[in-house]
């Protein structure tokens, strides 16, 4: 767990080395501010800050979330209802370092609310609020300068994707301008838990590590149990679980919690 006073990058690449010197990969949940409600989105990841997880994809919902499927789309849709916006999630990760969690904390939203606020305006913002870093999936790294620049200047990590179809060409892209990690997508199509992961995955994450050098790898994408976890484990340097965590909060603060600590377990 990183110290109180280091933040941004440095604390990203912080968490990565921490996971390598306990050869396990980083497990870093996704949860959307405002879900059920937006005083329990914050109690639900303040729960999964104690069970030891190692960072947080914070997620600012939005009302056409292109790269999520039906148990995402469905609980950003509530907390838009509940009026979640941008400012309202920036507030919510300031009061979640005033409460003591120390993890690096990844801001995940989608590109036109990023763009209404303005967008070295939200990176400033971000940043003050106590977020390390940027992952916006629907913002190709040919039209990521601004976004990458003011990242760089402010010290903070600023993500970008790669997927099964991605070109020689646009790996090598996104090994130039991303910071932080790559976050790999591990099938095409949308976020959700599925019953196996591809079979062609360890191809695919093969090809991209020859190509990216020493960047971390951080995959995500239908992964949904303590096992396939313990399997990507091995294989990447990080790794993000979403939709079975949201789902499991619907039954509760503690049915999330108890997930997320079987899942570090498995992979300790």
């Amino acid at each position: 767990m990183q110290q109180a006073h280091v933040r941004g990058l440095s604390a990203v690449q912080a968490m990565f080395e921490a996971a390598k010197r306990a050869e396990r990969a980083a497990f870093m949940p996704y949860f959307p501010i405002g879900y059920p409600t937006i005083a329990e989105s914050i109690e639900i990841i303040a729960a999964l800050a104690q069970t030891g997880v190692d960072g947080f994809e914070i997620g600012i919902p939005f009302s056409d979330p292109l790269a999520d499927g039906p148990v995402i789309q469905a609980a950003t849709q509530t907390a838009l209802e509940n009026g979640t916006t941008v400012r309202v999630c920036l507030d919510a990760v300031r009061q979640l370092r005033e409460r003591g969690v120390q993890q690096p904390m990844m801001m995940m939203g989608y590109l036109n609310p990023l763009i209404a606020y303005g967008v070295e305006q939200f990176v400033l913002d971000a940043k003050a609020a106590g977020a390390d870093g940027l992952i916006v999936p629907d913002m190709p790294p040919e039209e990521g300068a601004e976004f990458a620049e003011t990242c760089a200047r402010e010290g903070m990590a600023m993500v970008f994707f790669l997927a099964p179809t991605s070109s020689p060409e646009r790996i090598a892209l996104v090994a130039q301008v991303a910071t932080g990690f790559i976050y790999v997508v591990s099938l095409t199509g949308v976020t959700g838990a599925r019953s196996e992961l591809p079979p062609d995955l360890t191809a695919f994450l093969e090809r991209v590590k020859g190509a990216v050098g020493n960047m971390p790898l951080v995959l995500g994408f239908g992964i949904s149990t303590p096992e396939q976890a313990k399997m990507v484990s091995a294989q990447v340097d990080g790794f993000i679980v979403g939709s079975v965590l949201v789902k499991a909060a619907s039954n509760g603060a503690a049915a999330a919690r108890d997930l997320a600590a079987r899942i570090v377990e498995a992979i300790r």
